[in-house]
């Protein structure tokens, strides 16, 4: 039978009992690390979410105190109250290596199988089994630290948007399903058989009516769900860190986040961040980067080669050009050496992926010997104005792709772009570079739909100036949008919303909305904007991405306590799973089985 915590009372944590409590009497819980028995002498290693405390018996402690530590063994619970003491052989590695707890009572609260793995942070374990023991796992210290940090930075974010008069309001986790953008989860209603909830993608437009309801500044910590493919960044269920700003445009919006950014990154990890961020719009962060969330750490921006080969007779080149298409490159500076024929090979996998077709190149060395797939098909005069435009020099490698859609082109060697700097060593990992993106297409084009979509969502608002290209030129209208990037990732994003009703009923009709069918999935939102509705506008942080960002790590999965793996699966506990036929029944819902 374990012993019991009734009358025990902690003091401190383990890892914070310090040199200054020498000779005081202290207690402490925690996990068993370690046991070494050295005879007449044992120590244990006991752990707790803030560090590590040494325990000492010797031939002087209390025989059945004695015994209970000879027994214990790695992840044992423990209770213990002792006198600090200073170590004779102090440990160096430990913030409180120079004390030690010498034992008087000792209660053995659980014990605990022999663990898959050992709880240190120099295991190699598969992460298949790490997820599966999460709870194992969570309890390492590189595991825990980042959860740990994470409830500082939702706590600053509480305290920022506090002291800038947000009031923090719940919405609903059930709500009408609106789908215009990813995939809903569906929640079946018991007492509406047939009828479904849907789990929010995000709050947008119950924090619109919040605005309408004259809360003025509302702010949430609040979960999301997408039912969409899974990536580094990306899990099916996620953090917002969700804003919202009644009288306002852009500029208020930015100066209220860039304050944020700047604190958050002040009281966590002590960096100041310079404010105002460089403002970017699209055009020019595809032009220059090929991506509408650019890396700014390195260089090797993308550079036009049309007006060098406007006359070439090369088909790949010329065939892009003249279907209204581009030619573009980026140069490898200095990465000759690096280079191979056999990696250029590698590389043009690499961008087939972004649906590029192929990957022209020159490797000038540096003597000045080329070795190039397609200068020999141009001229002298169009080679030299090819390197002229890209600055090549000698140790450079310049990587060329062709396509008649220039979303191709710029997609495939912005990506390409990162993927040398990554491998190649060209970003300063310590660095934090911030931009906002702005000036957004309003719509795109939707292959599988046939039809324009929103870019972001319905209710953005289109640039003063655009309004009249809803209807006579959607291509080219752009939103009052605006992407917060950090080192090439988006960490939020929001907009200036419409809040007139006849331009969101303009706006519905541009996406092939009937207006029976605008009404009946926003028709809440469509009568509540005849009641009076302010202009307003936010934007909503991903809190995991931004978690990710701040701490250094590879995966959102590294901050998050339970995450879900690529196929949306939880090892741990085996979600999703079937459910028993009554629980169908009781839903009206049956199953059909796929072939």
């Amino acid at each position: 039978m374990m012993e019991t915590i009734h009358g025990f009372k902690r003091t401190s944590y383990c890892g914070e009992v310090t040199a200054a409590q020498i000779g005081q009497q202290a207690s402490v819980c925690g996990w068993v690390q370690k046991q070494r028995d050295l005879g007449n002498l044992i120590f244990i290693d006991l752990r707790d979410r803030t560090g590590i405390v040494q325990l000492a018996f010797d031939d002087g402690t209390d025989r059945a105190i004695f015994e209970k530590a000879f027994s214990a063994r790695a992840e044992f619970v423990l209770a213990v109250t002792g006198t600090v003491r200073e170590r004779e052989s102090k440990n160096p590695d430990l913030k409180n290596g120079d004390i030690e707890i010498y034992v008087t009572e000792l209660r053995v609260l659980a014990k605990a199988k022999t663990p898959p793995f050992e709880i240190n942070d120099s295991i190699n374990v598969k992460d298949e089994v790490r997820l599966r023991y999460r709870y194992l796992d969570l309890r390492r210290p590189e595991v825990m630290a980042p959860l740990l940090a994470r409830h500082k930075i939702v706590k600053a974010a509480r305290d920022y948007f506090d002291r800038n008069d947000f009031l923090e309001i719940e919405t609903p986790m059930l709500i009408k399903s609106t789908p215009e953008g990813a995939r809903d989860y569906l929640v079946p209603s018991r007492v509406h058989p047939g009828a479904f909830y849907a789990l929010p993608q995000s709050p947008q437009m119950y924090k619109q009516l919040l605005m309408l309801s004259g809360f003025d500044r509302y702010m949430q910590v609040v979960k999301c769900f997408r039912d969409e493919d899974l990536r580094a960044d990306r899990q099916p269920e996620f953090t917002q860190i969700d804003l919202e700003m009644s009288f306002v445009e852009e500029d208020d919006v930015m100066s209220v986040n860039e304050g944020f950014m700047k604190y958050v990154f002040q009281e966590i990890l002590g960096r100041d961040i310079p404010t105002p961020f460089l403002r970017m719009p699209y055009r020019e962060a595809m032009e220059r980067f090929g991506s509408d969330k650019p890396d700014t750490r390195f260089g090797m921006e993308l550079c036009d080669l049309g007006g060098a080969l406007k006359d070439c007779t090369f088909k790949v080149f010329s065939g892009a050009l003249e279907a209204g298409g581009r030619v573009m490159a980026i140069n490898a500076k200095g990465l000759y050496g690096e280079l191979s024929r056999k990696q250029i090979d590698k590389l043009t996998d690499f961008v087939k992926t972004y649906r590029a077709k192929g990957l022209a190149f020159t490797r000038l060395g540096e003597d000045g010997t080329a070795s190039s797939s397609f200068e020999k098909f141009l001229t002298e005069e169009e080679v030299a104005a090819v390197r002229q435009a890209a600055d090549l020099q000698p140790g450079d490698v310049l990587l060329v792709v062709a396509d008649q859609s220039e979303e191709t082109v710029q997609t495939a060697l912005g990506a390409l772009r990162c993927e040398l700097a990554e491998k190649h060593g060209l970003i300063d990992p310590n660095r934090f570079d911030f931009l906002w993106v702005t000036d957004f297409p309003l719509f795109e084009y939707s292959e599988e739909e046939d039809r324009y979509v929103a870019k972001h969502h319905p209710f953005t608002a289109p640039a003063l100036e655009d309004v009249d290209k809803i209807e006579s030129d959607p291509a080219h209208a752009r939103a009052r949008a605006y992407d917060m990037v950090l080192n090439g990732c988006e960490v939020g994003g929001g907009s200036i919303r419409i809040s007139d009703p006849a331009l969101q009923d303009r706006m519905f009709a541009a996406l092939g909305f009937t207006e029976e069918e605008a009404h009946r999935r926003f028709g809440f939102l469509i009568d509540a904007f005849s009641y009076g509705v302010p202009p307003h506008g936010g934007m909503a942080y991903g809190l995991d991405r931004l978690v990710m960002l701040m701490l250094g790590k590879s995966s959102i999965r590294d901050v998050i306590a339970f995450p879900k793996v690529q196929n949306a699966s939880e090892l741990m506990s085996g979600a999703p799973d079937v459910v028993d036929p009554s629980q169908l029944e009781e839903l009206s819902i049956a199953l059909v089985q796929p072939e």
